[in-house]
């Protein structure tokens, strides 16, 4: 028993090592970056597009492998996935990003002091930026696109469930930064397991910020153990209020296309709120979601009214869990209200302050709730399928930050940059 103990504390030393020599590595490479010049970058960023759609067929055969260990009805089973297509898209993406301006080094504001001194504020990269993901491949395309285009390095903790196609991405790219005659430790990918997940969120000295991107309990989970800073990009928790005033035409796209687009990212619809002198057109407004099978799970007002209108296989009744739950699944609740003050008072106890939407013909009442709301993204008369940085015209984004500290929204390469003061003279000192 001894030697079992002592064997599995000399493996666990070793691995931290190897880990400790990864951080190690990408600090040393992140310095090197300030030095590419922007022609270079965009280079590489193509390059790797270019390698990701000629090496499709190898990626997808390591993807196939962490889809046959997941149950296909798992609704992240479809952001596992890669298809070729999808492949397509995030090379589409990535040569977007490197079309992009680069904001490192640009100017924010510059003064001159009553002395002659001058002062100016400069954007630049954060430097090591660690991201811990769950099963999302693609995010490991994008988080390097973004990060290389800012001059940051980064760290990566996909999880298990991806951990075949996230190593033969990282591979692809690190072969390509080899081939460019770059580091190739500007990008790093760490083991699945949970030491790894430990070592990173305690990786002061190493790593500038992390992001965590995925569900509310791997979030929170980094927020409570980060000893670095950590930008949230949380779970979506979505509402769209249909007022009083909404247009129904309007509001039946509006609510399918929210719903039904994707119904596994973050800006899905969770919950639909209509005023209660509206529930007449509910009918109408749900007649699209049951071509999706779409699983209403109603309060009483709502469900009395859908009762013998919408199929009674995908009719329930609500519980006090169906609300404030993200269900990444063809999975909804409705919520009846009396007022504009009543929906806004339901979003602000349930929203994730994620994206929230409101489809309505009244001025004041669209002003008002996105006046009140407490969100990164509020929209009137729009689907909330649209929080997206390439919807936002940012490229390819690494997250939606639902904090606000530093960055809120779609974050993609301004709000990967910090800013430090530059300050210039002739001899000055300070009496």
């Amino acid at each position: 028993m001894r030697w079992f103990i002592t064997t599995i504390y000399i493996l666990k030393n070793k691995m931290m090592k190897n880990i400790n020599g990864i951080f190690e590595k990408t600090l040393a490479a992140s310095r090197m970056l300030n030095l590419l010049s922007e022609d270079k970058i965009n280079q590489v960023l193509l390059a790797v597009a270019d390698a990701a759609v000629a090496n499709a067929d190898l990626i997808l055969a390591e993807n196939k492998k962490d889809l046959a260990r997941m149950d296909a009805g798992n609704p992240v089973y479809d952001r596992l996935m890669l298809t070729r297509e999808r492949i397509e898209g995030i090379a589409a993406d990535m040569r977007n990003v490197a079309s992009l301006k680069s904001p490192v080094g640009e100017q924010l504001s510059q003064t001159v002091r009553p002395n002659g001194m001058t002062i100016r504020k400069l954007r630049v990269p954060f430097g090591v930026i660690g991201v811990i993901y769950e099963a999302r491949p693609n995010v490991t395309f994008d988080v390097f696109a973004l990060c290389f285009k800012s001059s940051n390095a980064c760290i990566l903790k996909g999880g298990s469930d991806a951990k075949d196609s996230n190593k033969a991405i990282v591979d692809l790219i690190r072969s390509v930064l080899r081939n460019e005659g770059i580091d190739e430790n500007v990008v790093a990918l760490l083991p699945t397991d949970r030491e790894a997940t430990a070592a990173l969120l305690g990786a002061h000295g190493y790593v500038d910020l992390i992001i965590p991107r995925g569900s509310s309990s791997l979030i929170n989970f980094v927020r409570e153990n980060a000893k670095i800073p950590v930008i949230e990009t949380g779970a979506g928790i979505c509402h769209t209020y249909f007022d009083k005033s909404g247009d129904v035409t309007k509001g039946i796209e509006i609510v399918f296309n929210a719903k039904t687009r994707r119904v596994s990212v973050c800006n899905a619809l969770d919950c639909l709120i209509v005023h209660a002198d509206r529930l007449d057109v509910l009918p109408s407004l749900c007649e699209k979601l049951a071509t999706k099978n779409v699983i209403i799970y109603a309060d009483p007002r709502s469900y009395e009214v859908l009762k013998g209108k919408y199929p009674n296989a995908l009719l329930l009744p609500a519980t006090a869990e169906s609300f404030g739950t993200e269900f990444m699944d063809y999975k909804m609740a409705f919520k009846t209200v009396d007022s504009i003050d009543e929906a806004i008072a339901h979003v602000t106890h349930y929203s994730s302050k994620h994206s929230e939407a409101i489809v309505t013909e009244d001025s004041v009442a669209a002003a008002q709730y996105q006046r009140s709301i407490d969100a990164a993204c509020v929209y009137s008369n729009v689907s909330t399928a649209f929080t997206d940085g390439a919807q936002f015209g940012m490229g390819a984004e690494i997250g939606i930050s639902t904090q606000k500290l530093h960055a809120r929204g779609p974050m993609a390469l301004a709000e990967l940059c910090s800013y430090k003061y530059l300050i210039e003279g002739d001899g000055q000192v300070r009496a």
